[in-house]
C-alpha cells in the first residue's frame, strides 16, 4: 500500500479524539452508516466528478474512474471534531519519514481542514517526489464527517476536495 494511502486510512481510522471506533466495518452498524451517507447527505462536487460508496463503505468521489476524495461518517461523534491544530499534530506524528509543508490550516466551529505537501525522505538523505494532500473534519448537527484526499490527486483536485469537505451538508439541517 502506498504511504499516502496508508496515511489516509491511519488518520481517518485512528485520529485521536476524532474517530474512536475506527473505520466503518461490514457489520450492520456500518451498513446503517453507509445507507445514511447515501440518503440526505450532500457533498457538493465539481463538474465532471462522480461519487460512489466504496467496498469499505466510505464515500469516494473524483474525476471519472479516479477517486481523489474519501469521506467517512461517524454518527453521533460531532462533539469529537478535531481542530486544525489536532489534525496537523496527527499528520506530523504519522508522517515522521516525510518532509512536510503545511499549506493551509483552517478551523471553525463546523469544520477543520489541513492541506499539506509531502515528500518521502530517501535513504541517501534526499527527498522524493512531492505530493499534495488534505485531511479534514466537518460537523453537521451531531455527526462527524472525516475527509481525506487519496493518493494520485493533483494540487487542484486536492483544493476542490477540500472545498467539497468544507461544504458537506445534510438535508434539513442548519449550514
Amino acid at each position: 500500500m502506498a504511504p499516502a494511502a496508508l496515511l489516509a486510512l491511519t488518520l481517518l481510522g485512528g485520529c485521536k479524539g476524532c474517530n474512536p471506533d475506527g473505520a466503518a466495518s461490514g457489520s450492520g452498524e456500518g451498513k446503517d452508516r453507509a445507507s445514511s451517507l447515501r440518503s440526505g447527505v450532500k457533498v457538493p462536487l465539481p463538474d465532471g466528478w462522480s461519487a460512489q460508496v466504496a467496498p469499505d463503505e466510505s464515500f469516494q468521489a473524483g474525476p471519472p474512474g479516479r477517486p481523489v476524495l474519501r469521506v467517512d461518517l461517524k454518527r453521533g461523534d460531532g462533539e469529537q471534531m478535531p481542530s486544525a491544530d489536532t489534525l496537523a499534530d496527527r499528520v506530523r506524528d504519522e508522517l515522521k519519514d516525510f518532509e512536510l509543508s503545511f499549506d493551509q490550516e483552517e478551523s471553525s466551529d463546523r469544520y477543520a481542514l489541513v492541506r499539506i505537501t509531502l515528500a518521502p525522505r530517501l535513504e541517501d538523505g534526499g527527498v522524493g517526489q512531492e505530493a499534495p494532500g488534505f485531511f479534514g473534519a466537518r460537523r453537521v448537527d451531531g455527526d462527524l464527517f472525516l475527509c481525506a484526499s487519496l493518493p494520485g490527486a493533483s494540487p487542484e483536485e486536492v483544493r476542490l476536495a477540500t472545498e467539497a469537505c468544507r461544504a458537506i451538508s445534510v438535508q434539513g439541517s442548519l449550514p
